[in-house]
C-alpha cells in the first residue's frame, strides 16, 4: 500500500519527548505501542515499529483544535495532513488512551502553545465532508444522500467488497471462509428464513447491487423486485441479472420504499437498508413493509443496531455523517422488535452477527490497501482514505461490542393467528 504522498524528513527522536511529541504525550501517555512522528522532528513512542502515525504539518493541529471531538481527528487524516503507516487497526487501538477521541481544555491549550496563534484560525473541511441541506429523511434529501455513498464508483465498490458486490455483513462458517462463500452463506441464510421457494414474489428493499435478488432467483426460482435509490447500483444489478440469464426472473427498479405499490409480495428482504430509514420513519416504514406483504408471509430486516444509549449513535456532527452515512441512524434492536410488532407483524426470530461484520469490515479493509494506488486514481486520495478508516473504526467497533447488528424475522400472520411457518425453525439444518 502507498502510504506517503510527500516525502517528510524526521530529526532522530531522543527518549524524553519534546515540541510537538511532548504536547501530544499529554493526553496519549508516554507508554504507547506505536511510533508517533512529528513534522518538528519529535517523536513519541518506540521507534522501528512497523506502524506509526505521522503527523504532517501544522495543518495537523489546526483540523484537530477547530473540530468537534472526532471530526478534528478524521478531517486532519482525511485531508493527509495525519498519516497511519502500516496496520490501521493497531494505530486505531490509541483510542484506548484517549476516551471518547476528545479533547480536554488544558490538552486543548497544550496543542495551542505548540501550533501557534495560527493554529486557532479554522481550515476549510476537506472537500469529501458533506453537508445535506433541506428536511431530514424527506425522499429528495434520501436519495441525494444516497447517491452521495454509493454513487462513487462502481469499479471502486468492485474493487473493496470483491466479486459478489455485496455491502453488508457476511455469515462465515469459520476463520478460513473466503469472503464470496461468507456472503454466498448469508444470502441463502436469509432466504431459509424467509421459507423461500419457487414461484414466490420476492421484493428487496434497498437491493444494492442485485446480490440476494439474483440468489433467491438463481437458487430458488423465485421472482425477484429489488429497489435501490442509487442508480450506479440499479445499473449494475441490472447488468448482473443480465448476465446470469435471469433478467426474466429480476426487476431492478431505481424506487423509494414508500413509492412501491404492487404488492402483495410473497416474502420480504431489506439487507443493510435500515441504516437510511431514520427514527422519525421507522413506524412508516414497517407499516408499509406489512401493507405490501400477504397474510401469512415473512419479512427479514437485517440492520446494524446500538447499544441501549440515550444518545443518537452517529453524531449529527460526527465523522460518520458527515463523511460515510450523512443521516444514517442506528437503532437499538429492543426498540426495533417493538417497532416491528407495533406495525402488525410478529416477531419470531431475532439473531446477532456481530462477530460476523467485524469479520467482514476487515477482509473489506485488506481489500482496500492491497489495492490502494488503484483506489486512489479511481476515487482520490481522500474519499480512500474515507473508507480505510471508517471501516477499520467500524470493524474495531463490533469487536468491542460498541456496534452490534441484527437479523429480525417477523411474519404477517393470517387473521385467524396462523402464520404458515413451521413449529421448529425451517431454516436450521436438519439433524
Amino acid at each position: 500500500m502507498q502510504v506517503h504522498e510527500r516525502p517528510v524528513s524526521y530529526a532522530t527522536p531522543s527518549t524524553r519527548p519534546f515540541g510537538l511529541a511532548a504536547a501530544i504525550a499529554g493526553f496519549l501517555g508516554t507508554e504507547i505501542p506505536i511510533g508517533l512522528d512529528c513534522y518538528d522532528g519529535s517523536h513519541l513512542g518506540p521507534t522501528g515499529t512497523a506502524t506509526r502515525i505521522v503527523v504532517r504539518s501544522p495543518k495537523a493541529l489546526r483540523y484537530v483544535l477547530t473540530g468537534r471531538g472526532e471530526l478534528g481527528f478524521a478531517r486532519a487524516y482525511v485531508a493527509g495532513e495525519i498519516d497511519v503507516e502500516g496496520d490501521i487497526f493497531e494505530a486505531l487501538s490509541l483510542r484506548d488512551n484517549l476516551p471518547d477521541v476528545k479533547v480536554t481544555p488544558r490538552e486543548w491549550l497544550l496543542l495551542a502553545r505548540a501550533a501557534g496563534v495560527e493554529g486557532l484560525k479554522p481550515l476549510p473541511p476537506p472537500p469529501e465532508e458533506v453537508r445535506v441541506r433541506g428536511r431530514r429523511h424527506t425522499k429528495e434529501r434520501d436519495a441525494a444522500v444516497i447517491a452521495h455513498h454509493y454513487d462513487v464508483s462502481n469499479d471502486f465498490y468492485r474493487m473493496v467488497l470483491g466479486p459478489s458486490m455485496t455491502y453488508s455483513c457476511a455469515v462465515f462458517a469459520g476463520s478460513d471462509t473466503t469472503l464470496e462463500a461468507a456472503q454466498e452463506a448469508k444470502y441463502e441464510l436469509v432466504a431459509r428464513k424467509l421459507g423461500l421457494r419457487p414461484g414466490m414474489r420476492l421484493l428487496d428493499v434497498g437491493c444494492g447491487w442485485g446480490g440476494m435478488a439474483i440468489h433467491a432467483a438463481r437458487e430458488h426460482g423465485v421472482h425477484s423486485v429489488g429497489v435501490t435509490l442509487s442508480q450506479r447500483q440499479a445499473e449494475w444489478a441490472q447488468a448482473a441479472a443480465r448476465a446470469a440469464g435471469l433478467d426474466d426472473r429480476v426487476e431492478i427498479r431505481v424506487q423509494d420504499y414508500r413509492d412501491i405499490v404492487d404488492g402483495p409480495f410473497d416474502a420480504i428482504s431489506s439487507i443493510g437498508m435500515f441504516e437510511h430509514v431514520g427514527a422519525a420513519k421507522l413506524d412508516e416504514y414497517f407499516t408499509r413493509l406489512f401493507g405490501l406483504l400477504r397474510p401469512g408471509a415473512r419479512l427479514l430486516n437485517h440492520g446494524i443496531a446500538k447499544r441501549p444509549s440515550p444518545r443518537a449513535a452517529f453524531s449529527h456532527r460526527g465523522f460518520i455523517d458527515r463523511y460515510v452515512f450523512p443521516d444514517g441512524e442506528l437503532h437499538e434492536v429492543g426498540s426495533v422488535v417493538t417497532r416491528v410488532q407495533r406495525a402488525g407483524f410478529e416477531v419470531r426470530n431475532v439473531e446477532g452477527l456481530r462477530e460476523h461484520y467485524a469479520q467482514t469490515l476487515r477482509h473489506w479493509v485488506a481489500n482496500l490497501e492491497m489495492n490502494w494506488d488503484e483506489a486512489v486514481q479511481l476515487v482520490g486520495a481522500g474519499r480512500a482514505r474515507v473508507w480505510r478508516l471508517y471501516m477499520a473504526a467500524s470493524a474495531m467497533n463490533f469487536e468491542g461490542e460498541r456496534t452490534h447488528i441484527h437479523q429480525v424475522l417477523a411474519v404477517r400472520n393470517h387473521p385467524d393467528g396462523t402464520s404458515d411457518m413451521s413449529r421448529r425453525p425451517d431454516w436450521e439444518p436438519r439433524t
